[in-house]
């Protein structure tokens, strides 16, 4: 049978991946795809930037503008090849504890620090020691935890009443039970779809659930959703703080926000490796400065951290992508909702809510790749995994690594008898040897 010219046959094409040759010959698949990945994306966007705490219209003028940045650079320092870059579930209750402890107004020179942070990490390459220093499996512990916090966040939106029903004073009610069974359909019908069309159109789940959510509220009221129009301004990243502690605390939680934004972009980019159509390599210093330079960029409109979500770019892969040139239409596809945010307003918050509850679930079971790790690895990520819902993200992390420096230190210095300053020298010369490993 014969190959198209324009499908690729397994071996990788004459034309650069990266070349202009190489985008323009499939750039009709790539407009599909991008605009596939792009609807799947709007709901995705809405729900994480809600949980981050953050004006909807803001998060979804992040994912344009890291789209336009992660195209741009693809054309002169690929990351990777059909990544969708985006703002992350992960990082959402990061954002929403800044937005609490800082206020939205000093949320602009936090994401300026970050990224100014990252490129640092970027220009030295030092994302391989934090793969060393920070071990995996309490970074799945972590997104564990925050995938319990979003679950149960958008877990209120399943039983939530209309105003004008909202009356009675008591919880259960008719119209309550109604709303949970509503909810309670679209969540199962949701997963059957995900399971059943996972591996061929990872979107139709989205699509459907939309769509259905949309003409079902035409008939019957259920709480919808509502999005403030804010104005989008550029402006100087500027803090507005008085006291050194505040600044303090702001430069700690910018750096676990970096870590965390780089570690995952560089757990994302091993994934995305694994599903390139071509089998491509990920160079994932090349990824950081597309992330760092996007994240510099927002920082001037009171936008996001952005890296390039799994989700999104598994659904990119399937719909066909063969390059970043998707991405530029994944902006088209985002850039409408984000001027025509009015037309948002037509989803149900209980459609929101399967696509939410779905994404915390699938980052709470992310506990099962730990145990290749071995039992203490799964025992310690469970435990970050609580200590992060129930503790804070912060506070949670530093305790899990904190009782993992313990245990470490505790087991050289009494089971083989070796001084303490040796462990930690041996620790650091490890750190050293592994870092190099990794690179």
């Amino acid at each position: 049978m014969a190959v198209s010219k324009n499908e690729p046959t397994g071996k990788m094409p004459v034309d650069k991946p990266a070349s202009a040759a190489f985008q323009l010959k499939y750039v009709g698949r790539d407009a599909a795809a991008g605009m596939i990945t792009g609807t799947m994306a709007i709901p995705l966007s809405v729900g994480i930037a809600m949980m981050s705490a953050y004006p909807i219209k803001v998060g979804l003028a992040t994912v344009v503008f890291a789209s336009l940045i992660g195209w741009t650079f693809s054309w002169f320092r690929p990351g990777n090849y059909i990544g969708s870059p985006g703002i992350a579930a992960g990082l959402a209750p990061v954002l929403a504890l800044g937005v609490s402890a800082f206020g939205v107004q000093n949320m602009a020179f936090c994401i300026f620090l970050t990224a100014v942070m990252q490129a640092v990490i970027w220009k030295y390459n030092w994302q391989r020691y934090l793969l060393v220093a920070v071990p995996v499996f309490l970074i799945e512990g972590l997104l564990a935890g925050v995938g319990l916090k979003i679950f149960m966040k958008f877990l209120t939106f399943t039983y939530e009443l209309p105003a004008d029903l909202d009356t009675t004073g008591a919880f259960w009610s008719l119209a309550r039970v109604q709303m949970i069974t509503i909810s309670l359909v679209a969540f199962v019908g949701f997963i059957y779809l995900f399971n059943k069309f996972k591996d061929k159109q990872p979107a139709l789940p989205y699509f459907v659930l939309i769509v259905a959510g949309v003409v079902f509220a035409l008939f019957v009221p259920v709480p919808m959703l509502h999005v403030e129009d804010v104005a989008l301004r550029l402006a100087l990243p500027l803090p507005q703080i008085d006291g050194i502690m505040i600044l303090i605390y702001m430069v700690l939680f910018c750096a676990m926000l970096a870590v965390i934004d780089v570690i995952e972009q560089v757990m994302s980019n091993a994934a995305i490796e694994k599903i390139d159509p071509l089998g491509r390599k990920c160079n994932s210093n090349n990824s950081l400065l597309a992330i760092w330079v996007a994240n510099l960029g927002s920082s001037f409109f009171g936008g996001m951290t952005n890296l390039d979500g799994l989700a999104k770019s598994t659904t990119n892969k399937l719909a066909g992508a063969y390059t970043k040139f998707s991405l530029l239409f994944i902006a088209l596809v985002v850039g409408f909702f984000t001027i025509n945010v009015q037309y948002l307003t037509y989803l149900p918050k209980f459609a929101l809510a399967a696509v939410m509850m779905f994404s915390g679930y699938k980052m709470i079971v992310g506990l099962i790749h730990v145990t290749q790790y071995g039992r203490y690895a799964l025992i310690l990520a469970t435990v970050c995994g609580a200590l992060v819902y129930q503790v804070g993200i912060f506070e949670g992390l530093l305790i899990a690594m904190a009782i993992h420096g313990i245990i470490h230190f505790m087991v050289y210095t009494q089971n083989e008898k070796i001084p303490g300053r040796d462990v930690v020298k041996r620790y650091f010369e490890n750190l050293k040897k592994q870092s190099r490993d990794v690179s």
